[in-house]
């Protein structure tokens, strides 16, 4: 398993994921011009994604999904609530999953959680390879940590996690406080504490990546939050890296740990 985040924050989000042959993206909120580009610098191409997965219905996740699928011949899902609430979505003919259900791809297994967060019906998304038993976890766009949204963290492999705001930062920012008051609301977005506490309690002996994604570009800085998050980690098992995403750029790859690899190959020798 490998996982790049080919951009992330309010000007578009994608995070794709790889198992051998197959590959998913979760979330396209970029054009095609952009997501090709993006796939380009990795030696991805576009035609070979497997299927794209949206989150939620905003424009920064879902923007490039549909004309995607029509040029590549991706298939698309999202939840219930997300189809309807996208014509974009409807008219592409998305597949809807029910929150809390599956999809079997070739070579992994995208399994839906519900979080919190302005919108129909948003979902975090865990992708497990069907060889190895490694998974990778999305978890953006959320206001806080629901028992859904630790289940969806928990055992993680690679965590992609949102951190938005710096909360001094975000009282003391541009937004008017209407604005401020819905980023800090229980259906907004995860501040670096709380994003750095949830990743403290979920900690386990093969997390080998923590992603901090969805940064803010006017109330956080990437320093604050990677520090914020490696000051929770320390005194805890955590022994792997943590990164931040970044909006314009790729970042990656993310791959678990090498015993990961090993007992894939010990479950398939048993087979």
């Amino acid at each position: 398993m490998k996982l790049w985040v080919l951009g992330s924050g309010s000007a578009g989000n994608a995070v794709l994921i790889e198992c051998g042959e197959s590959r998913v993206l979760v979330d396209a909120g970029f054009g095609t011009r952009t997501i090709a580009a993006r796939l380009r610098t990795i030696g991805v191409a576009p035609a070979s994604i497997e299927a794209c997965i949206i989150t939620h219905e905003h424009g920064d996740h879902v923007s490039g999904a549909a004309a995607g699928a029509r040029k590549w011949g991706w298939a698309l899902y999202a939840s219930e609530g997300t189809v309807a609430a996208s014509d974009e979505l409807r008219e592409a003919q998305c597949a809807r999953v029910p929150v809390g259900d599956s999809v079997m791809l070739s070579r992994m297994t995208l399994t839906t959680y519900s979080i919190p967060h302005d919108a129909a019906s948003p979902i975090g998304v865990r992708v497990a390879s069907t060889s190895s038993g490694a998974c990778a976890v999305v978890c953006t766009d959320l206001g806080y940590a629901t028992e859904s949204v630790r289940q969806l963290c928990d055992e993680a492999d690679v965590l992609v996690l949102e951190s938005n705001h710096d909360t001094g930062m975000l009282h003391a920012g541009p937004y008017p406080p209407s604005v401020q008051a819905r980023i800090a609301s229980r259906h907004g977005h995860l501040s670096n504490r709380a994003s750095a506490a949830l990743a403290r309690d979920v900690v386990h002996a093969n997390l080998a990546h923590v992603v901090l994604a969805h940064l803010s570009e006017r109330c956080n800085d990437h320093g604050i939050a990677h520090q914020c998050m490696t000051e929770a980690l320390r005194r805890t098992r955590f022994r792997g890296t943590t990164s931040v995403a970044l909006q314009h750029g790729v970042v990656g790859p993310f791959l678990p740990r090498a015993t990961r690899a090993a007992q894939g190959a010990q479950f398939a020798l048993a087979l």
